[in-house]
């Protein structure tokens, strides 16, 4: 039985089917298309943002504060129920650790002598077997750079500039400079990464709190190892006993065999029996190894993935409490809000800026025309032939100013801009003000001739009118 239970309930095999999972996704979703269109792509080389399979000009994004907004509460609501599982189970240098270490080291070269045990150095005499796996590894971490350009350059056009590399060198430099520091990264820094240099654990103890849920040792089963601050009741770091003997000379009770099978496979040298640390990031393959030690004892782990309060109390963890709600809540109104502007998207983009001269006034005073300079953009992967009307501020037709030039709707290639000079013009007496010229709000309705319910933007701008005396005057020349 207790077998079973330790099979039913050990963590790493469910940490690798999430690192397979997360793998597979990373290298397929950049080859996914929809009309053209890839799930996630800042593209800079052709100005263009893909977002569930929607494209987006460089000029549209004002989505990006809302994604960033969702990343970072996104984090916050993790970090609060979970603690650093993010680090444990999905970051890609706790996978590339576990490829390179377990996968490639121990399994496949036999170059450490466990899984289970991640202290002891790498057995002697194999130094060509570490220079293999260095190789190994090496050809993974430019498989892995490339992956990560896909999401900046489709791969589409990063196989046919490969084609031509020496027109490329700042493309091929992110390759390889993201390769050779992931070589170093896995095979020299290893876990000192995720202790010294990633942000994320100097931030995430602020977002702590006794419900968050992380790999806890149960003290009053196992034992009290260490000693603790009387007044915070935080570990000082000091053990308190240092073999089985003494622990239980101080609490007969103990259950805590001093095995020390959790220290020896924790892969970044902590002991969980100190209690919270930073350095911990949930990949819980201490629980593994208690579960392991405690079920051959017929007894239940002293190490379990819950909150402090939970262990303590001996009940159930509390998901939803003041923080999680309150991030939760914020999360989802920045997924909404972020949907909400996504739908509101242009399919053209049309920008309208005024000529130096603020209007003219031809065919001695009967005719006032307004000329602009409008720069309209197909930012669709197909070619489209666009006009546009004028109209008031309820949307309704200008029946007074026309369209003096251009005369006919034009032609516009896919992902193409043109700048036009547009001229409208009036004959009806729009104002007979004496004391200054008359701004008059309008609004230019833009669209694709062949689509113009779906392709169509709106613009305001103001048609300028001259005084009504000046008018006059140029009627009576």
């Amino acid at each position: 039985m207790a077998k079973e239970g330790f099979k039913k309930h050990i963590y790493r095999y469910k940490r690798y089917y999430v690192y397979l999972i997360l793998t597979i996704v990373s290298l397929v979703l950049p080859w996914i298309q929809i009309n053209g269109n890839h799930f996630f792509l800042l593209n800079f080389d052709h100005m263009k943002v893909h977002l569930f399979f929607v494209k987006f000009d460089m000029q549209e994004l004002y989505l990006m504060p809302f994604l960033l907004i969702m990343l970072f509460l996104g984090v916050f609501f993790m970090t609060t129920l979970g603690g650093r599982v993010w680090c444990g189970w999905a970051c890609p240098q706790t996978i590339f650790r576990v490829i390179y270490r377990d996968l490639i080291k121990t399994k496949l070269l036999h170059i450490r002598k466990s899984i289970q045990n991640k202290q002891t150095p790498d057995k002697p005499g194999t130094t060509g077997k570490k220079a293999l796996a260095v190789l190994i590894w090496s050809i993974l971490a430019v498989i892995a750079g490339a992956d990560f350009m896909w999401y900046f350059v489709p791969p589409e056009d990063f196989f046919r500039y490969l084609q031509n590399p020496a027109a490329h060198p700042v493309m091929l430099g992110f390759v390889f400079g993201i390769a050779a520091f992931l070589i170093y990264d896995i095979t020299r820094l290893k876990e000192d990464f995720c202790i010294y240099v990633c942000p994320y654990a100097r931030v995430q103890s602020v977002m702590y709190d006794e419900e968050t849920i992380q790999a806890v040792y149960d003290k009053d089963r196992g034992g009290q190892i260490y000693k603790e601050d009387e007044r915070t009741g935080v570990s000082i770091g000091e053990k308190l006993v240092k073999s089985k003997k003494e622990l239980l000379s101080i609490d007969p009770d103990a259950e805590c065999t001093y095995c020390e099978a959790c220290v020896r496979v924790c892969p970044t040298h902590i002991d969980i029996r100190e209690g919270t640390q930073l350095e911990c990031i949930n990949c819980l393959e201490c629980a593994d190894a208690c579960t392991k030690v405690m079920g051959a004892l017929g007894k239940p782990s002293l190490i379990e993935w819950n909150s402090i309060s939970a262990v303590k109390e001996h009940r159930r963890p509390k998901f939803l409490r003041f923080r999680t709600i309150a991030y939760g809540v914020a999360l989802t109104i920045a997924l909404v809000a972020l949907f909400w502007m996504s739908t509101t998207k242009e399919y053209m983009l049309l920008n309208i800026n005024r000529t130096a001269e603020l209007y003219s006034i031809e065919n001695h005073g009967k005719v006032v025309e307004n000329a602009y300079v409008m720069l309209f953009q197909n930012t669709q992967n197909k070619r489209h032939t666009y006009y546009f009307k004028v109209l008031k501020k309820d949307k309704t037709p200008f029946k007074e100013i026309y369209i003096e030039q251009p005369k006919k709707p034009f032609p516009l290639n896919a992902n193409k801009k043109v700048k036009k000079i547009v001229v409208l013009a009036t004959k009806s007496i729009l104002s007979k003000d004496t004391t200054r010229d008359t701004v008059i709000p309008i609004i230019i309705k833009a669209y694709a001739v062949d689509n113009p319910k779906k392709i169509v933007v709106y613009r305001k701008t103001v048609f300028a009118f001259p005084r009504y005396d000046y008018l006059e005057k140029a009627r009576n020349k």
